[in-house]
């Protein structure tokens, strides 16, 4: 397969931490994208955060700092999320960033020159939380339709976008493409609620608070969330209204598919296409409205004191552990549900009983009975091809069931691979086989078999799981195998050898101890809260960019070491990342940066540096990065890298 791929989920608000719900969402597309990647395609997958609106600066100004001060930590939290989750995302896009804020402004005068945008007053019913106006209609017992909480009558003057204007094109534009709002549920919602009724123009600037984007002729105006949130989509691949865009624009919009939660599908399915009418740019070819993952059957929400944190979660149970959790929990049309429980029952009764014991029993057999060496010896029996034509065929089954977005469906099948492989051991007995000297060559066929089914099996999961499904791999001498050979049965090479020492890849725990890592979880996040007033006062009182301070024990944990670059090349498809072969001392190492936008390849070879030499290794686009390079960031988010005054030997210290 060929061609391009442009993935993207909603941009996550940074007015707090994201909850497991919203990890579902990023974790679904980071599995599409990387499922995308491994079929050929050159895959743009773009994430990041929406930054401005009242509610940010409701926020800032409660905690005493600037709304920019606080956007920054909060992007930060949710970048370091989702990097903890391991999402292969291509761009992280903020909606402060410089380019973004200056095309919103542009985009903004465009549709007010062409007549879309005009100004008028507003008097309605406004959800802070939910950054949406209301008629005394759309109100349900007097509260915000959308999240039930408490609104406020607010009358102001306003810019407003003509919807009305696009209606019946936006309308034929859904008869033409049936498939251009999945579920079909959600696409019914949108004509019945809101296109047949008739579309209001909406409110697309503010004037009763100052975060945002300015309007330029009209700068007490600031862009209203959604004209400046979604424009993300096209910002992010370096579009200009005025007619200059970047080549990335050019390659890869339109998006194939725009992943949102399903309360958010009017904007992305009304508002977004109209925007994209005025602008003159071709429509994205599908959004795909995801159902919600519930807590105690209802939306979780910090007010009700019913969240759960991926980070949390990951912590008692791994990271490729919750990845599994959310993909295999929500159906394709209905909300899931989660609890600590839940994730327990998952991870003992799928991932440690199905697929880790089947690994673990493979490699254990085939170390104690064939001296840790796989062999196809050929000699089949009739339940051979049933497990063959089981394992084999799952490639076209999973492929039709990511084409529909039907992810637990997918995650079903594939442990289906894995279920008839435990049930093969049962069938052939290798324990049994093996007291049997005449019976050797069909106990190493069997092990080949179940090797074999294995390794396709889990190349198939390591979209969901890669970290384990690598370990798993590894196991049998191999890597994720590539797709198109899915459907071959035997590809493993004989001779290959298996580890000598399986590793548990996911350990069973009782509900009981569950519970005791989250009160003891619990505790330590009350004592943190409960850490003295005193240290708090120092910490807000500093002047900005001063750093927590440390003792000089805790800066000696950190080992700095000069480096000498060797060699240099980008990593494929990774626009942000060059590898790097570096000598520390008598040692060489790769190190993977994402400097490709300040340097390229040339000029960093032969340069001396600052490797931070103690991290822990980390794989990046499958690379192990066996340290850091130490850069500079200014002001204007220019990077420098952090060189020695003058030429010193490869490791010497830096204290």
């Amino acid at each position: 397969m060929n061609g391009k791929y442009y993935i993207t989920t909603a941009i996550a608000y940074a007015s707090g931490k994201p909850h497991i719900g919203n990890m579902y969402e990023i974790v679904l597309s980071d599995f599409i994208a990387r499922f995308r990647r491994r079929q050929g395609l050159d895959v743009f997958f773009q994430t990041g955060t929406d930054e401005h609106g009242e509610k940010v600066e409701t926020k800032a100004a409660a905690a005493g700092v600037t709304p920019k001060q606080f956007v920054d930590k909060v992007a930060g939290e949710i970048k370091g999320l989702w990097d903890l989750m391991n999402i292969s995302y291509d761009k992280f896009i903020r909606t402060t960033d410089a380019d973004h804020e200056a095309q919103v402004a542009e985009m903004f005068d465009k549709m007010l020159e062409q007549g879309d945008i005009y100004k008028g007053s507003y008097k309605g019913w406004y959800c802070t939380p939910c950054e949406s106006f209301w008629t005394e209609s759309q109100l349900v017992d007097g509260k915000c339709p959308d999240c039930g909480r408490e609104v406020k009558l607010s009358e102001e003057e306003a810019y407003f976008f003509r919807m009305s204007a696009y209606a019946d094109r936006l309308m034929k534009y859904y008869d033409e493409h049936p498939d251009f709002i999945l579920p079909l549920s959600r696409k019914n919602e949108m004509v019945n609620n809101f296109l047949k009724p008739g579309l209001q123009d909406l409110c697309v600037s503010r004037s009763t608070f100052s975060w945002g984007v300015p309007v330029k002729s009209d700068p007490k105006h600031v862009v209203y969330v959604w004209l400046d949130a979604l424009t993300n989509y096209i910002t992010g691949l370096g579009y200009d209204c005025r007619g200059n865009c970047g080549e990335k624009f050019g390659k890869y919009w339109p998006a194939d598919v725009h992943i949102v939660g399903k309360d958010i599908v009017r904007f992305h399915t009304i508002y977004w296409p109209i925007f994209l009418m005025s602008l003159g740019v071709p429509l994205p070819k599908q959004v795909f409205g995801h159902p919600w993952l519930l807590q105690d059957g209802g939306k979780m929400s910090k007010s009700k004191g019913n969240v759960l944190y991926a980070d949390d979660l990951a912590s008692v149970f791994g990271v490729d552990a919750v990845r599994y959790f959310l993909l295999s929990a929500v159906p394709y049309d209905n909300d899931g549900l989660v609890s600590w429980e839940l994730v327990n029952e998952t991870v003992n009764g799928e991932l440690a009983n199905v697929y880790g014991n089947l690994v673990n029993r493979t490699v254990a057999m085939t170390n104690q009975y064939l001296g840790g060496t796989l062999c196809n010896k050929g000699v089949t029996e009739a339940v051979d091809d049933d497990l063959k034509a089981v394992v084999t065929g799952v490639y076209e089954k999973v492929c039709a069931k990511v084409d529909a977005y039907r992810m637990s469906d997918a995650l079903a099948d594939i442990m289906a691979v894995f279920r008839r492989a435990n049930k093969y051991i049962d069938e052939t007995t290798p324990w049994v086989l093996a007291r049997d000297e005449s019976k050797r060559d069909r106990l190493a066929t069997v092990l080949y078999n179940l090797a074999e089914s294995i390794v396709i099996g889990s190349s198939m999961l390591a979209c969901a799981m890669p970290a384990a499904c690598g370990k798993a791999l590894a196991e049998f001498g191999s890597e994720v195998r590539d797709y198109d050979k899915l459907g071959q049965f035997g590809l493993l090479p004989d001779g290959t050898r298996v580890t000598d020492k399986p590793e548990i890849l996911f350990g069973r725990l009782k509900i009981k101890e569950v519970e005791e890592k989250v009160e003891e979880m619990n505790k330590a996040k009350a004592a943190a809260a409960a850490a003295p007033a005193e240290t708090a006062k120092k910490e807000e009182s500093a002047p900005e960019g001063t750093a927590t301070l440390i003792d000089i024990a805790k800066f000696k944990e950190v080992s700095l070491r000069v480096g000498h670059i060797l060699t240099a090349e980008k990593v494929e498809k990774a626009d942000k990342l060059l590898k790097f072969t570096v000598r520390v001392g008598d040692e060489e190492r790769t190190i993977v940066s994402g400097i490709a936008k300040y340097y390229t390849p040339e000029e960093m070879v032969g340069k001396q540096v600052v490797v931070v030499a103690n991290l822990k290794p980390a794989k990046l686009r499958g690379i192990e990065s066996q340290g850091m390079l130490l850069c500079a960031v200014t002001a204007d988010s220019d990077v420098v890298i952090v060189s020695p005054e003058k030429p010193v030997p490869s490791g010497s210290e830096v204290c």
